[in-house]
């Protein structure tokens, strides 16, 4: 009888060991799903207290796209100043909420600034103006 409870138990470390593992390689494994296949959620940004700005710095790799998403409320002046390297590499599209356009469709003037027309969650997606190899780098 104790042989048996000490062999059950040796099998049930081991299956919890394997599993462990396998959640462990899922878990680190998932990021690297989302960059390259799946699809990521934005990132969203969130201003200090007090403050009304914030910058972002990113790179967008071939046909990468950095997604950001941020709440505002209607009438608030939404201003996005967009550099790039090498020189307007990048273009930003901006969503409103429930993913209306908001007429830009990945500008590369790089500036944007209007009172926004609803209280929500904005969308702003970063991309290389080629879509081929190369990287860009944005603030």
């Amino acid at each position: 009888m104790h042989l048996i409870n000490s062999i059950s138990f040796y099998n049930l470390r081991t299956s919890a060991f394997i599993c462990g593992c396998f959640l462990v390689l899922f878990c680190a494994a998932a990021p690297a799903f989302a960059q390259h296949g799946g699809k990521a959620e934005p990132l969203r940004i969130e201003f200090k207290h007090g403050t009304t700005t914030t910058t972002l710095n990113g790179v967008v790799r071939g046909s990468e796209e950095a997604e950001y998403v941020l709440a505002a409320k209607k009438g608030q002046r939404l201003i996005i100043k967009l550099t790039s390297v090498p020189l307007k590499s990048s273009c930003f599209d901006l969503k409103g909420p429930d993913q209306v356009q908001m007429g830009l469709d990945y500008d590369c003037n790089s500036d944007y600034s209007k009172p926004l027309p609803a209280t929500g969650d904005y969308f702003i997606s970063v991309t290389r103006t080629s879509q081929g190899k190369g990287t860009s780098r944005y603030r």
